[in-house]
């Protein structure tokens, strides 16, 4: 018997219009085996957490281009935290300025943080690897 596939899904919060970047990653997301779930622009953090909810996904993956990260994904873990849905590995993608990374990993909001130019195996890998390990420990 094979383990599920890795589902993820992918979200653009607020009013974000740029896309291209959540798309490649889905795309390479998708190329590795994994069930991704797209979202589509300008959602609020309650939306995104709904559909994943309903979705049954083992992560989320937010692109941010904004500036607001530190805003937006702070009401998503809490989001996610309320519904109980604390197994589901959040991820942040964009142009996120490295001290915020930093933060926005120690205060455990995020689990990681990639930035333009992350090479999409790695992505790919480190989604794999935290999810597998996730599962395992459950």
């Amino acid at each position: 018997m094979s383990e599920r596939p890795i589902r993820i899904l992918i979200a653009k919060v607020g009013l974000d219009g740029h896309d291209r970047g959540a798309k490649v990653v889905a795309a390479a997301l998708r190329d590795a085996g994994m069930e991704v779930v797209y979202t589509g622009l300008r959602k609020t953090p309650a939306v995104v957490v709904r559909a994943a909810l309903e979705e049954d996904v083992d992560a989320i993956g937010v692109s941010i281009l904004s500036g607001a990260h530190n805003t937006v994904l702070p009401r998503i873990r809490e989001a996610l935290d309320a519904e109980g849905m604390t197994d589901v590995i959040l991820l942040a993608g964009g142009t996120i300025p490295e001290a915020d990374a930093r933060g926005l990993l120690d205060a455990g909001t995020v689990d990681h943080v990639f930035t333009p130019g992350a090479p999409l195996a790695g992505i790919v890998d480190t989604l794999k690897e935290s999810v597998y390990a996730r599962r395992a420990a459950a």
